[in-house]
């Protein structure tokens, strides 16, 4: 053997290995985690999020605005479907446009007045003869009054009839106003005047009915929209305040969605119930008319004063009635309320775009705003609506240019026929019930997204707080400050857990967000601008749904420089892209132990003496929320080591899931049976005066009354829901992987 030889075979194979040892210490990145793995882990970028923001354009917002409203576009006019492609080309353009957008059609109910055959308010004397006549339209203040299609001042799905009567005033028309009348005169056969504000709109001619009111004027009072102003020298176009032949519109009727298919999506062949078993609507036809028709009528009126809180802004002392006093031209006359409208069925789209996300694209956030309005809508809903074109231009340019691409699937929605009680959006929450439930991250909702230009207003279920205090810290205001800073000086709380914090407020059933809560649990928002009610003591903005909210009301008295519009479009789209984006869901799960914290111990106040004499015990939910507690500490240290360690994907993704699925917890379909949609034991309407658990608070207040013994067991039944839902919510928080007794 030639050992030399062996040698240098062994020698040569070490300087070999060496070598490679050496390339591949030097020459090879230490970084072996491959592309995909990198991407998966990829957290928000702050730095594209600042970009963003400084992009969202001013003047690309007024010229939406300027396109969006010219033209009156309520829900399937051709003026409606004419902006259905506007934003579909918007949505779909090649250079700033998302990966697709698409038309979602429904065959939806809906009621409109009868151009020929207008509604309208008389004073008709016992002859016959027509002493007054309330306005067909708005007076023509500027040009925009004009137009040929504006809709008359009506209420949808007010029943059709002629009602006649004498005249009554009964203030804002909830149960108590007509509880208070009906001790002083009898009101069988009246018609009521009331005005608008202190409980729902159709709320009020279906309290009347109760009383044997059998028909009902509406009106805006001067006091409660214009902080008393009522002379034409004082309100628009010389100011913000609505003009005296202002006339609120609206939609008639309790319920959201289409009213034949509840529950199903209104396609053609879904079936319809009939019309008589529709809920929620009124008995008795109704009309509103403007407060300076209403002068003419309370003004009028004989008996004895009103109360003082009654009392309004028309310059009169305001009567209650019956009938007119003897000294008016209209002595023994009666009131006529005349409605003419006609139901029907029609196709109504909804415009849906989607941005397609690169690591989960199978979890959405989802931004939505209405698009049909009662006539011009420059507010609502048009404000709304070009913001959030202005946010899809911006991100859609990124997305073209191969700059961003979303780690979660984005969903716009442009929904349909809103004003007619929130169809367009009910109907699609119907139509993808599981799809949207199981996968739903979150529901961005900018429906009006600028009252006014003093402070942003945000309402929210709880996980939501965290995300738009963080968004809010980082858009400026153009005096310098921060919205959240601004925010907070305006409208603020003291929070056990934070100190002084900007107020959120809680949202009800009064835009799209309400079927992907009630219905669906998904974690909700709705972000705006509005007034500062320090300045003024309007109810809404004054020209909410008339003739008046155009953009040249808008541009003049609500947003010049359209500055707001901006500070809504960056926080928006701040919240947008943080859900969107980041590695873990910023969605704060604490937040929610205050509300239950304060729910018991409102319930604890009120109701325990009672509860404890029929052996009803509130223990058992002070243990969930100690629970639920627990399991939010726990949650949240996981998701702190979870930022300071490289975990799996699927670990992430198990956090997130328990994140989103929170808002879930709270939902009980069976919890009240004679709600439809309503389903959310924390959100859900109460009649109760007592701000706790609605359910619980609503039964306790039937059993107190009746003090039955069925009655005091709905109390029991009701805490027992609203006990599981809260243990619910703990358990989704707890560990996935283990299934524990409390």
């Amino acid at each position: 053997m030639n050992w030399w030889k062996v040698i240098g075979g062994v020698l040569g194979g070490a300087v070999i290995l060496a070598a490679g040892l050496l390339i591949g210490h030097f020459g090879i990145s230490k970084n072996t985690e491959p592309k995909w793995a990198t991407a998966l882990s990829r957290d928000v970028d702050e730095e594209f999020i600042q970009e963003f923001m400084k992009e969202v354009d001013t003047k690309r917002i007024e010229d939406n605005l300027r396109r969006l409203s010219l033209k009156p576009h309520v829900a399937t006019t051709p003026a409606d479907e004419e902006l259905v492609q506007t934003i579909l080309s918007h949505w779909k353009d090649a250079n700033s446009g998302l990966d697709d957008a698409q038309e979602f059609r429904y065959d939806v109910f809906l009621s409109f007045p009868d151009k020929n055959n207008p509604n309208n308010v008389k004073v008709v004397t016992p002859e016959g003869t027509v002493k007054f006549t309330s306005k067909r339209a708005e007076n023509e203040t500027t040009t925009d009054q004009r137009d040929p299609d504006i809709l008359q001042p009506y209420l949808a799905f007010a029943p059709n009839g002629t009602a006649k009567g004498k005249l009554v005033y009964a203030n804002e028309g909830k149960v108590s106003d007509f509880q208070h009348l009906s001790e002083k005169i009898n009101l069988t056969g009246t018609i009521a005047i009331v005005r608008y504000g202190g409980t729902g709109r159709v709320n009020k001619a279906i309290n009347a009915a109760q009383f044997g009111v059998i028909g009902v004027i509406i009106y805006t009072d001067p006091k409660d929209i214009n902080d008393g102003k009522s002379s034409a020298s004082e309100t628009y176009p010389n100011s913000w305040y609505l003009p005296p032949s202002g006339v609120e519109r609206g939609s008639f009727k309790e319920n959201f969605g289409d009213q034949l298919t509840p529950y199903y999506p209104a396609k053609n062949s879904t079936y319809r119930i009939k019309e008589s078993e529709i809920k929620g609507l009124s008995p008795i036809p109704a009309q509103p008319i403007g407060f300076e028709d209403a002068k003419s009528l309370i003004c009028n009126l004989q008996g004895p004063p009103a109360i003082d809180s009654w009392q309004g802004s028309l310059g009169c002392i305001y009567n209650i009635g019956p009938g007119f006093q003897p000294s008016s031209e209209f002595i023994n006359s009666d009131v006529e309320v005349n409605v003419y409208n006609k139901r029907t069925i029609k196709s109504s789209a909804n415009v849906m775009g989607i941005i397609h996300g690169s690591v989960e694209p199978d979890r959405y956030v989802m931004y939505g705003n209405h698009r049909d309005s009662w006539v011009h809508g420059a507010i609502d809903p048009s404000s709304g609506t070009a913001v959030m074109m202005e946010i899809t231009r911006v991100l859609g340019t990124k997305l073209k240019q191969g700059k961003w691409r979303p780690r979660r699937s984005i969903i716009f929605g442009s929904w349909g026929a809103e004003e007619f009680g929130l169809v367009g959006s009910t109907e699609f929450a119907e139509e993808y019930y599981s799809k949207l439930k199981d996968r739903t991250v979150a529901y961005i909702n900018v429906d009006i997204s600028v009252f006014a230009n003093a402070s942003l207003r945000a309402q929210g279920t709880a996980p939501a707080q965290s995300v738009i205090f963080e968004a809010s810290k980082q858009v400026k205001t153009p005096q310098g400050t921060t919205v959240y800073e601004n925010w907070k000086s305006n409208y603020n709380r003291t929070s056990p857990q934070y100190g002084l914090i900007p107020q959120m407020g809680a949202l009800g059933s009064g835009s799209d967000y309400a079927p992907f809560l009630h219905y669906l649990g998904i974690t909700c928002m709705d972000i705006a601008y509005t007034y500062d009610r320090r300045v003024t003591s309007a109810r809404i903005y004054p020209a909410y749904h008339t003739a008046f909210d155009t953009f040249d009301y808008a541009s003049k008295f609500i947003d010049p420089g359209f500055t707001s519009h901006q500070m809504v479009g960056r926080t928006a789209g701040n919240v947008l892209l943080r859900l969107a984006d980041s590695l873990i869901l910023p969605l704060g799960v604490r937040d929610y132990a205050e509300t239950l914290e304060d729910y018991y111990n409102r319930a604890e106040q009120s109701f325990q003496s009672n509860l404890v004499s029929k052996n009803i015990s509130l223990a058992p939910l002070k243990m969930a929320i100690n629970r639920y507690k627990k399991a939010c500490e726990a949650l949240e240290e996981t998701i702190k080591e979870l930022k300071e360690t490289k975990e799996t994907p699927l670990k992430i993704r198990m956090i997130n899931d328990q994140l989103m699925l929170l808002e879930r917890t709270f939902i009980n379909h069976m919890a009240f049976p004679e709600q439809l949609y309503y389903s959310h034991i924390i959100w859900a309407p109460r009649s109760s005066g007592v701000a706790t658990f609605p359910g619980l608070a609503d039964a306790y207040l039937q059993a107190t009354a009746s003090n039955s013994q069925d009655d005091w067991d709905m109390v029991h039944h009701q805490l027992t829901i609203a006990i599981y839902a809260v243990e619910s919510a703990a358990s989704t928080l707890e560990q996935v992987t283990h299934i524990s007794q409390r």
